[in-house]
């Protein structure tokens, strides 16, 4: 959805591609056209790559972008793209490639200059043949260390060891996890920087040679290795550090012939010392607290330069305006963290100046087990930080999310509490602030009192539903047949959807 609102405005049209499981999402009811692509599987749908090309090729799209996930890091997909003489809205395979495996990426980050966490590949730069060689390593460098998948990211194959005896049942599980998630069990070791900020440069480059920086985000509040609330620029990042910090990342990107949009990641060290973690060769989900500070919609930039266009901007010319933070919305138990799938019932969002959703979703969308359980993002600007939270407080205030559990009870309790309104916190932030964020839910927080009004709410509407059909109804069976058709044929042209 964010994507085709900036094709929307740029006049370009959309096509999807759409699951089983998705055959009534927005995406597919907003798109110029939508095509299906396979069972829910995402290893069935949007993971093949002949069915995505299929599609370019049927639509005639000139162009493809990847999204945040699935194949956007794929440098095989890249190169599938231009094979098929289709512009893929991203970096080149090579960059992709280089920087795609993390134990090739640490090597080539360090022959650039760019400071590492110590640690150790494994003995041919590809992980550890065995657990019991790979303790002997972290008995070298010294523990706590993290054990990480060489494939990928996003908190997979992730794990922190601070005691010898746990080190082979957790070497492992990473093992284990990184080969479901990517395929590729190869693991490899960081010394773990105790109480560390998660700090990201966005980068952008261009065909002509350019490639500058678009400032911070602090991404430190995370659950099981996963970002839950963003802010720009971060409490923590004087301007000097931010100057250093982002010559650094332009020296990465550029290391590799970097174009489009990525972003390098940090560990920011209590001392200001801060060490190269990866670069994500796409789009970030949070990339909507850097527009809002930079004032720069970063999808349209991403098409420009995709096109062959020069960024239309030089690093002299930006500068940091204000303040912004993000909170991820997603489906999942506010205390436990797991997801909580099924149909949402009734939907009201914030509004009001900067405040911004970007959402995916609407009132009777359902929310699959096969996927990411996001509902959205929710952003709020405001010329200072503590108005930020500020005005992100009220908006988490006004949101309504009925039929299923979400954690913006959670996110309400981060902006009242002290240490992240102070800018205090760390990786280590949820487990820290526990006894007053993980507390049972009282009555009057939100979500189990909208549950509750919500339920008498869709039995009203149920019954006059079912008192009186209608005008419509008529009409909306044909539409009905006419999309069964669209479906079983393999195309659907929404109009004006």
């Amino acid at each position: 959805m964010r994507v085709m609102r900036a094709c929307r405005e740029l006049g370009i049209a959309t096509v999807a591609v759409y699951s089983e499981a998705d055959r009534s999402a927005v995406h597919v009811r907003t798109a110029d056209e939508a095509y299906p692509i396979g069972p829910p599987a995402a290893r069935e749908s949007y993971l093949v790559i002949e069915k995505i090309l299929d599609v370019a090729k049927r639509s005639g799209a000139d162009a493809i972008h990847p999204g945040y996930g699935f194949l956007s890091e794929k440098a095989e997909f890249a190169r599938a793209c231009e094979a098929a003489g289709v512009i893929f809205i991203g970096p080149p395979a090579d960059a992709i490639d280089a920087m795609g495996d993390k134990t090739r990426a640490r090597a080539k980050m360090m022959a650039a200059g760019v400071p590492v966490v110590p640690g150790d590949n494994g003995p041919n730069g590809r992980g550890f043949p065995s657990a019991e060689s790979a303790l002997e390593s972290a008995r070298r460098i010294g523990l706590p260390v993290m054990l990480k998948a060489s494939a990928g990211g996003g908190g997979k194959g992730m794990r922190l060891v601070d005691d010898e005896k746990k080190f082979v049942a957790a070497y492992q599980g990473a093992q284990r996890e990184a080969k479901a998630a990517f395929g590729d069990d190869a693991v490899y070791l960081e010394k773990a920087v105790v109480r560390p900020r998660h700090v990201e440069i966005q980068v952008f480059g261009d065909t002509h040679g350019h490639v500058l920086y678009l400032f911070e985000r602090d991404c430190s509040i995370q659950r099981r290795h996963q970002k839950v609330i963003e802010e720009a620029p971060s409490p923590a990042v004087s301007p000097e550090l931010r100057e250093r910090m982002g010559r650094v990342a332009v020296q990465a990107a550029s290391a590799v012939g970097y174009v489009g949009a990525g972003t390098c990641e940090f560990l920011l060290a209590e001392d200001g010392a801060f060490y190269f973690l990866e670069m994500n060769t796409r789009l970030q989900v949070e990339h909507p607290v850097t527009e809002l500070i930079t004032q720069r919609d970063l999808v349209h930039l991403q098409i420009a330069v995709a096109n062959g266009e020069p960024l239309p901007f030089k690093q002299e010319d930006l500068r940091v305006h204000g303040a912004a933070i993000e909170c991820r919305v997603y489906a999942e138990d506010p205390l436990k963290f797991l997801p909580s799938p099924g149909r949402i019932t009734a939907l009201r969002t914030p509004s009001g100046p900067f405040v911004r959703d970007d959402s995916g979703v609407a009132e009777g969308s359902e929310i699959s087990v096969f996927y990411d359980p996001m509902i959205s993002k929710l952003v709020a600007w405001a010329p200072t930080r503590r108005e930020a939270i500020d005005r992100m407080a009220r908006a988490l205030g006004e949101y309504r999310v009925g039929g299923i559990k979400t954690n913006l009870a959670f996110h309400r309790r981060v902006m009242k509490n002290a240490a992240f309104r102070e800018g205090a916190y760390s990786t280590a932030f949820i487990e820290q602030q526990k006894a007053e964020l993980l507390r049972p839910l009282e009555p009057d927080e939100g979500d189990e009192r909208e549950r509750a009004v919500d339920a008498v709410l869709a039995a009203a509407v149920i019954h006059a539903l079912e008192a009186e059909p209608p005008p419509q109804a008529a009409g909306d069976g044909a539409r009905a047949a006419t999309e069964r058709s669209a479906w079983q044929s393999g195309r659907t042209f929404n109009g004006d959807a």
